[in-house]
């Protein structure tokens, strides 16, 4: 309805929109481990019989079934979940695929954490963009300039957020700056052509 500008768009998105510009040079990535997008379950992958599937993310799914296809090769049954209620029933040969805050709890109860960060930077090399800032039309190139010039103090500020923060379940220091990457350079653009590639033949 053209009344945004600008948004955080999931990559998974992209391809439903009749139309769109990716804008910033800033993005929500990482290049490995990313700590807060995993599948977890009791037992070793070839071992799992379902999957929960989190509600929250169709980037994170869309990713999850691309490792179960295309690298794990297993074939579990797959259910869709409606809310939170989902992640006390991830036991004996039932996994779940965990994002966000909630991961951080889950991985310390589950006996086996599958980072999807980690998994698809063994399968193809590259680092994986989860969200990219997008737009319907073309913005002027000024505002770019002076929406990443704002993207690069948040970033530079993360020590200061991190010690106005409470939360015990994780070093957020290194989840921001370790574990998430902000920079949408050559080889992320690549890793998302490759990750858009693939579920459009979904």
């Amino acid at each position: 309805n053209k009344e945004i500008d600008i948004g955080l768009v999931p990559v998974a998105v992209l391809p439903s929109l009749e139309e769109y510009y990716i804008e910033s040079e800033y993005c929500i990535g990482t290049e490995g481990e990313v700590a807060s997008v995993a599948l977890f379950s009791e037992v070793p992958l070839q071992a799992i019989e379902t999957v929960l599937l989190d509600y929250q993310s169709q980037t994170s799914v869309a990713l999850l079934k691309y490792l179960m296809k295309e690298y794990w090769g297993i074939h579990p049954k797959i259910i869709t979940t409606k809310d939170e209620s989902y992640r006390a029933k991830i036991k004996g040969t039932t996994a779940g695929l965990v994002i966000g805050d909630r991961a951080f709890e889950q991985r310390k109860i589950s006996t086996f954490m599958f980072d999807l960060g980690a998994e698809w930077l063994k399968i193809t090399g590259l680092p994986f963009v989860f969200a990219v800032w997008a737009s319907t039309q073309p913005l002027p190139e000024k505002f770019n300039e002076e929406f990443d010039k704002a993207n690069a103090v948040g970033i530079s500020r993360i020590d200061e957020i991190v010690k106005a923060a409470d939360f015990p379940l994780f070093d957020l220091r290194k989840y921001y700056q370790l574990h998430l990457n902000y920079r949408l350079d050559d080889r992320k653009r690549k890793g998302m052509e490759v990750f858009l590639n693939y579920i459009q033949q979904l």
